[in-house]
């Protein structure tokens, strides 16, 4: 079963898209902030990441980043959750180490086939 981790600070969109996410096939691990997401990812290698690039404790950005830099996460996919709509933002995500920028509210069939690209898989497999 393919294992996301989800880092929303935000405690109802964690519940919503984590059990959307669920209903598909998935199993979902979720944190509140980045630095959880770090040390969670750092101890069981999920195959996928979903970041909220506005957290506290530590951001999505820095959160990517310190994924980007490290050679045991820098594979694992990462795609950006943000409210950050403005020019640039993509780019910024994209450059912080996320590999896909998805914006809120998240539109979840687009969701669903970005992790499908990403991991390659389908997610009952």
């Amino acid at each position: 079963m393919t294992t996301i981790l989800l880092a929303e600070d935000n405690e109802v969109v964690r519940e919503m898209l984590g059990e959307r996410l669920k209903l598909h096939g998935f199993n979902v691990i979720t944190v509140g902030n980045g630095l959880e997401a770090l040390e969670f990812v750092r101890q069981q290698f999920p195959d996928l990441i979903m970041l909220d690039m506005s957290m506290p404790v530590m951001d999505g950005w820095r959160t990517a980043r310190a994924l980007e830099e490290d050679p045991l996460t820098r594979n694992i996919p990462v795609i950006a959750v943000t409210a950050h709509a403005l020019i640039g933002d993509r780019q910024k995500a994209i450059q912080a180490g996320c590999d896909v920028y998805v914006t809120k509210p998240v539109d979840f069939p687009n969701l669903l086939r970005k992790i499908e690209e990403l991991l390659g898989t389908d997610p009952q497999e």
